[in-house]
């Protein structure tokens, strides 16, 4: 017979070492508009598949592409700005 044994123990052995890092956990909170703006996207979509499309969804589907479209934008321009060398030209 053989015994089936879990591997619990090797899949967290290295959960101690496994914890986002601090410069993670800013990139996750910087990234969050982002999120958030493509959740109300999927929700959006998710309503309008719900009965027959109208101009109501359209409307609230293109609003929050749009809303997305703005949180990346200002996601781009805020890490374009930090991600530079600093010390001028060469």
């Amino acid at each position: 017979m053989n015994h089936i044994v879990t591997v619990q123990d090797a899949v967290t052995a290295f959960a101690d070492f496994m914890e986002p890092t601090k410069a993670e956990l800013d990139a996750i909170e910087r990234e969050m508009p982002v999120i958030l703006a493509g959740v109300e996207l999927v929700d959006a979509q998710i309503i309008a598949l719900d009965h027959a499309s109208n101009e109501m969804d359209s409307r609230r589907i293109r609003r929050a592409r749009h809303r997305v479209l703005v949180a990346r934008r200002e996601l781009a321009n805020r890490t374009a700005g930090t991600t530079g060398l600093s010390g001028g030209a060469a």
